[in-house]
């Protein structure tokens, strides 16, 4: 693209900042307006004591260091949307009042009443079971009705039901993209992304609220994780078998070449890493819900059939993501199980554990050859080709992110695939940013950037608090909870590297996770005592129980 034009379109496509940063903050108001106080109406804040793991005795502190871990304590979870009070918000927000229930006289007399939770547990067991083997249309298409059910569910429930401060805040992420896609140099191009994104919004409304239920919990982690046993038996197939590469995938001048990088029926090695590493989480997690032997055992082949396609994708992401989500994994394990550990072992064996797992990795990357070139390619620079072809995609994406740093072009790989020609240097196309940092970006701008760090925290912190409760009465079902935490730094992890993050079989199992998380939410001072049964309404004095003597 010749200077001249790209020169005119740096001129023109950046709205004036008059109109970009009010209009963001508008959103937010219009959003979150009921977090803080408005027309004399005070906000109700709790003070809860925030996760406080211990990993064995040691000597006292000074008066000042108690003050300051309280305050950070404090931050923490105001950041996190801890102390807000759900009911609040909702007498707050003139659309819950308004919208939420308008349609229950209609429920009542309609079979929607007895199967309406079951029908979304079928429809989100559809997708999950055909994403890897269909056309991205069919998946769109029962998105879409996924989207209708929930409607049909939120406008005909009672009010007060099912929200949560996860809600909030990815409320706030889709106005925003809303307003990137309004102030987009390409709105046409821009609205084709910011649907799909909505669609996939409303999978995780859906999810969140039919999770609720512990046994359509189950059934629909179960559909999922005995489909990624098809697809990673295919992919472990191709490995013996050999398999046909779709692409470049293996530098051609380095010493890789021939080594077999499966695929699955997924057909991208990257794309089958991601779509496998929530599978091998929640594998770890059946092996503690799951009571007899026998399916204790098809959990643990469930982890290591899921385990070693991932590996033997090649994938470097993917690695990288899946030690990410094993160390969190074990973090969590750790948390659970700490009450019962002598003190000893409360300080020492989260460091035993990281140990003896860095040091299988070393070992495997040093007897492994495949394994070890592929590791070693990692800091090769420029003089690897995938690395190069990154590099020089990222310093485009820069320049694009530099001339609309507020709220960026707007969502989408249509959007991004009508700029990028402007800046890209000769000979390196792309299709997206190749990181799904730089991609938030460029799509909707700092403004969206720190929506969607924000959107993070307050998931991993709703999280924890909710493995909080279910630890306070014992609940297996939090295993489900850990390895659904567990997924989110090892998809972000693998992330930093790539974009398969957008593709429709990871982004359903990215929001059904978050759905997961969501469904687990209880409002504050209450603790779950079963699947579905009532909270406690005794105040907790302690997340973490302690050891008994």
């Amino acid at each position: 693209m010749s200077q001249p034009i790209l020169e005119e379109y740096q001129k023109s496509a950046q709205p004036p900042w008059p109109f970009q940063i009010p209009a963001a903050l508008a959103a937010s108001a219009l959003i979150c307006h009921p977090l803080s106080p408005r027309q004399g109406a005070t906000a109700q804040w709790h003070n809860t004591s925030d996760i406080s793991l211990s990993l064995g005795p040691g000597p006292k502190l000074p008066a000042l260091l108690p003050s300051m871990d309280s305050f950070w304590q404090s931050a923490w979870q105001t950041l996190t949307l801890g102390r807000i009070s759900i009911a609040q918000w909702q007498r707050g927000s003139w659309l819950h009042r308004f919208t939420v229930g308008l349609l229950q006289p209609w429920r009542n007399s309609s079979l929607l009443h007895h199967y309406g939770e079951a029908l979304g547990t079928l429809l989100i067991s559809i997708i999950l079971g055909l994403a890897p083997f269909v056309d991205n249309t069919l998946t769109a298409v029962l998105l879409v009705a996924c989207a209708g059910l929930w409607l049909l569910l939120t406008l005909s429930d009672k009010p007060g039901r099912g929200l949560t401060p996860i809600h909030l805040v990815v409320a706030l992420y889709a106005g925003i993209m809303l307003l990137a896609t309004g102030l987009s140099p390409v709105k046409t191009a821009a609205a084709a992304g910011l649907v799909k994104a909505l669609l996939y919004m409303f999978l995780f409304l859906l999810a969140a609220r039919v999770l609720r239920n512990g046994r359509l919990r189950n059934w629909v982690i179960l559909v999922y994780l005995f489909v990624s046993q098809v697809v990673s038996i295919y992919g472990i197939r191709q490995h013996f078998f050999g398999a046909d590469a779709l692409a470049t995938w293996v530098d051609p001048s380095s010493n890789q070449v021939g080594t077999t990088r499966v695929y699955s029926f997924l057909g991208n090695p990257n794309l089958l890493g991601a779509y496998l590493l929530p599978g091998a989480m929640l594998s770890i997690a059946a092996f503690f819900v799951w009571r007899s032997r026998g399916p204790k055992a098809l959990a643990a082949l469930m982890f290591l059939t899921n385990s070693a396609c991932l590996v033997l994708t090649y994938s470097r992401g993917a690695w990288i993501g899946l030690l990410l989500s094993l160390a969190a994994m074990a973090l969590l394990l750790l948390t659970w199980l700490s009450a019962r550990f002598t003190p000893f072992w409360q300080r020492w064996a989260l460091p035993a554990v990281l140990g003896a797992g860095t040091v299988v990795v070393l070992a495997a990357v040093v007897l492994l050859e495949p394994l070890r070139n592929r590791v070693v390619s990692l800091f090769a620079g420029r003089e690897d080709s995938s690395n190069n072809f990154r590099l020089n995609v990222w310093a485009a994406v820069v320049e694009m992110i530099k001339d609309r740093p507020v709220l960026g072009i707007g969502p989408g790989n249509q959007a991004f695939n009508s700029i990028y020609p402007l800046y890209q240097q000769p000979r390196f196309t792309a299709l997206s940013a190749y990181s799904i940092f730089l991609e938030t970006l460029v799509e909707t701008g700092f403004i969206g950037f720190t929506a969607f760090l924000w959107m993070l925290l307050v998931i991993v912190g709703q999280g924890w608090r909710s493995l909080k409760t279910l630890r306070h009465s014992a609940n297996p079902q939090a295993f489900w909870l850990m390895a659904a935490i567990a997924t989110l730094p090892g998809e972000l992890g693998q992330g930093l590297f790539d974009t398969v993050w957008y593709r429709p079989e990871v982004q359903t199992l990215w929001w059904l996770c978050i759905g997961l998380i969501a469904s687990f939410y209880s409002p504050l001072n209450q603790a779950l005592a079963g699947d579905d049964a009532p909270a406690q309404p005794e105040q907790m004095t302690s997340a973490l129980p302690q050891r008994s003597a």
